[in-house]
């Protein structure tokens, strides 16, 4: 009996264990690591039907990509993004919106960005 309760013991203290160590690596906490830190940080399947989330000077955005033909092959040629929350826009200038601009035309060459209100309004400007 003893020794059942033991195996139970060390099973329980088991999955307490990777539960644990697979929290420590989830792409949300590391987002918000990014955010809380104010750097860069895409976090993207390469799902196409998944959308993806990345977070500049403290302000998360998350984005759609959207397939389609691309010269001779198919590749991401749509890519629409939007802030997860307004207020953590104050600050952004900008040179802020081109940069990110850059780093997803790194990842996806062939996309075309469009972004959605408020920042849509900011760069008409």
């Amino acid at each position: 009996m003893i020794w059942l309760l033991r195996f139970v013991l060390l099973l329980f203290l088991f999955f307490l264990f990777s539960y644990g160590v697979k929290s420590l690596f989830t792409s949300k906490r590391k987002l918000e690591t990014a955010r809380k830190q104010k750097r860069f940080l895409l976090i993207d399947d390469k799902d196409v039907r998944k959308n993806f989330s990345l977070t500049y000077k403290g302000a998360v955005f998350a984005g759609e990509k959207y397939m389609g033909p691309a010269g001779k092959t198919f590749d991401i040629v749509s890519i629409i993004i939007w802030p997860e929350n307004t207020v953590s826009l104050k600050g952004l200038v900008k040179e802020d919106i081109f940069y990110i601009d850059k780093k997803l035309l790194e990842c996806y060459p062939n996309a075309e960005i469009h972004w959605k209100s408020p920042v849509k309004e900011f760069l008409q400007k």
